[in-house]
């Protein structure tokens, strides 16, 4: 489901002249694999699949025998979407496997296990899983789409559901648009029952079922605000043969700016899927999305670096990455921001752009000096410095010896950076 900070397109006015949009706000929300989303409803009085974890082919063997089960489904542990489709290394095809036969489980999962998955999400030659999923597996036979997020235009939380579920919403969307049905939530008041009746009734749940379906919502709700999470998605939110409602498969996003109060939450996030280089930037109190051009920048202020990037754009070469310094940066920061920045081998310049409000601007030209004598820099290096001590600053880097070209104002920087890569 779209989430707020998705790229819009659309124009930015930089200098007076209509630029296309390069970049928009990204904030970084954390993502749980599916069977720790589901331990989550679990515990919240939601109703899922009996499940169990395995890292082992053995203990997914002995997963089913606890299960116990009629039939099983087996799934690849893994946050990007489109696993069902999916491709091994080992050549198996397929991350979500359905099987009645114990004795098939270990088998399939001997070729899962330590080899890459790649889907139509992944990057590069796939994701490499660690983990299996092993659940009971139950007969479905409707499926709707339930979500509760946050919404700008409303400014609060909104359930979001469609009678079609089990498939991309945004197809459902974008081709029965009268099947989408929104309900704002009241922050004060939360979902009121009369709201997750009429959003079960819209989903199609009839009878006990819309009860139970309605149940589910509010239970989804408590979840949403016990936890700051600005996702849940269910697809499907499932009704069985046996009249039972249950969530088949969950994707939750949470803020980070809850992690001090959610540490529980946040202790459970796997980085093995990110960029190394974010996880870095992370570890380091930097804001990091690597890209893909060529001039790597270091800015102070998440709308400063994007009108940043934009006005690389607009000079005609793309920026390398998104990296905003922030306001309390200190001299090692700007160092491991030099290390993130030559580690990517398409970088063939940087532009350092501060307008110093908050920022010092001597603190920047000491951690630039610093850098680079510590990593040796071989490519063009411009500077643009402006603000609190930014005079200071200037001397600093003028009597430093080093290579570094100035840069007058923004403008000034972005042709100088976009020259010397041209050169």
């Amino acid at each position: 489901m779209a989430a707020l900070c998705r790229s819009f397109p659309g124009k930015l006015a930089c200098l007076g002249k209509q630029v296309p949009v390069v970049c928009s706000a990204q904030v970084r929300w954390l993502n749980l694999q599916e069977y720790q989303s589901k331990q989550l409803m679990a515990d919240n009085g939601v109703t899922v699949q009996r499940f169990r974890i395995a890292d082992t082919p053995q203990k997914a063997k002995e997963a089913a025998k606890e299960l116990n089960a009629r039939e099983y489904v087996i799934k690849a542990q893994i946050l990007a979407g489109g696993k069902g489709k999916g491709t091994f290394s080992s050549g198996l095809k397929g991350g979500v496997k359905l099987t009645k036969s114990k004795s098939e489980i270990q088998p399939l999962v001997e070729k899962m296990i330590g080899y890459k998955l790649k889907t139509k999400q992944t990057t590069g030659d796939g994701v490499l899983v660690k983990k299996v999923m092993v659940a009971e597996a139950l007969d479905i036979a409707r499926e709707t789409y339930f979500a509760i997020l946050m919404d700008r235009d409303h400014a609060g939380p909104v359930m979001v559901g469609s009678p079609e579920g089990g498939v991309d919403i945004e197809e459902v969307a974008a081709k029965s648009p009268e099947l989408i049905f929104k309900e704002p939530i009241d922050i004060t008041a939360g979902v009121t029952d009369e709201q997750a009746h009429k959003m079960a009734g819209n989903l199609g749940f009839k009878g006990d079922l819309q009860a139970q379906a309605a149940n589910q919502m509010k239970n989804l709700y408590k979840i949403f605000l016990k936890y700051d999470a600005t996702q849940i998605e269910i697809n499907p939110l499932g009704e069985t043969p046996d009249k039972k409602v249950v969530c088949f498969d969950a994707k939750f996003n949470f803020d980070d700016n809850s992690s001090f109060r959610q540490q529980a939450i946040f202790d459970e996030e796997d980085k093995s899927e990110a960029d190394p280089r974010e996880v870095q930037a992370e570890r380091s109190k930097l804001n990091y999305i690597g890209l893909t051009g060529d001039i790597g920048c270091l800015v102070n202020g998440a709308g400063l670096a994007m009108a940043t990037m934009d006005i690389i754009k607009l000079h005609g070469a793309a920026p390398a990455n998104f990296l905003d310094c922030g306001g309390g940066v200190k001299e090692e920061q700007v160092l491991e921001a030099f290390k993130l920045l030559t580690a990517d081998k398409n970088v063939k310049a940087i532009l350092v752009n501060i307008f110093g409000g908050i920022v010092d601007c001597a603190i920047i030209a000491n951690g630039i000096t610093s850098a680079c004598e510590n990593i040796k820099l071989q490519i063009p290096l411009v500077v643009r410095l402006e603000g609190t001590n930014s005079l200071e600053a200037r001397e600093i880097l003028q009597s430093s010896g080093l290579k570094i070209i100035a840069a007058g104002d923004f403008e000034d920087a972005a042709r100088k950076v976009v020259e010397v890569i041209q050169e």
